[in-house]
């Protein structure tokens, strides 16, 4: 499967919102928005109003990812804001997991779910059938620019052999720390979504375009995958 990249949206330049997604619209797979509450992890991003103002100018799919306390005091807001996906976590919604997946895929939202670094996949075994998508914290949750945590490519690499092991559909989608130090050890895992933020794509060029092909290029170069 080709590799597909999700830049993280709460890492643009919010002055040129328009001509950043332009730009982003013919490259990106996917895009990816962080709502954090302020609770569940001490910091505040973006909103249910940000997704519908990125919204209206992409044309790629918006993974919406709830880092909150509650997330069904979420969901419908986000789903109504435009997200295609909602991606919880999984400690968040362990008491009532199903009800939660039902009701984002009765919003007609697809279903995710993400796994903080200190959470084993086996929180998430009893449904994993179920969900689209499947992100794979690689840092603690919270704060952008944190250093990659090498024992989570075991987790990446467990979450590919159930995936082909029961014919699982989820997407295993990796959020923390994807560059060039980091995306041959995660591609040679199983990752196959690359949440690109400041280090593996914003920070990489004097503009966007060329930081896209800069990325693509390390990509090829560390991989060796020639299809992006």
């Amino acid at each position: 499967m080709r590799p597909q990249f999700a830049p993280s949206l709460m890492c643009m330049d919010f002055l040129n919102i328009r001509e950043d997604m332009e730009i982003l619209n013919r490259h990106a797979d996917l895009y990816h928005v962080d709502i954090m509450d302020g609770h569940y992890c001490k910091n505040i991003t973006l909103s249910p109003d940000m997704v519908k103002v990125f919204k209206s100018v992409a044309k790629k799919p918006i993974d919406v990812h709830l880092m909150t306390t509650d997330p069904l005091d979420w969901i419908e807001r986000v789903a109504n804001a435009g997200a295609d996906y909602i991606s919880p976590h999984a400690e968040t919604i362990n008491a009532n997991a199903y009800r939660v997946l039902n009701e984002i895929e009765n919003l007609g939202c697809k279903k995710g779910v993400v796994l903080n670094p200190a959470t084993p996949l086996s929180m998430a075994e009893q449904y994993l059938k179920r969900i689209d998508l499947l992100t794979i914290m690689t840092i603690d949750v919270g704060f952008a620019g944190q250093p990659f945590i090498e024992e989570m490519l075991e987790k990446v690499r467990l979450a590919k052999r159930l995936k082909e092991e029961n014919g699982y559909h989820y997407q295993i989608q990796i959020d923390g720390s994807c560059n060039q130090k980091t995306y041959k050890k995660l591609f040679d895992a199983g990752a196959e979504i690359f949440i690109v933020g400041y280090s593996g794509l914003f920070r990489l060029e004097e503009t966007l375009e060329k930081s896209w092909g800069r990325m693509e290029e390390i990509f090829r170069q560390e991989t060796g995958c020639p299809e992006i």
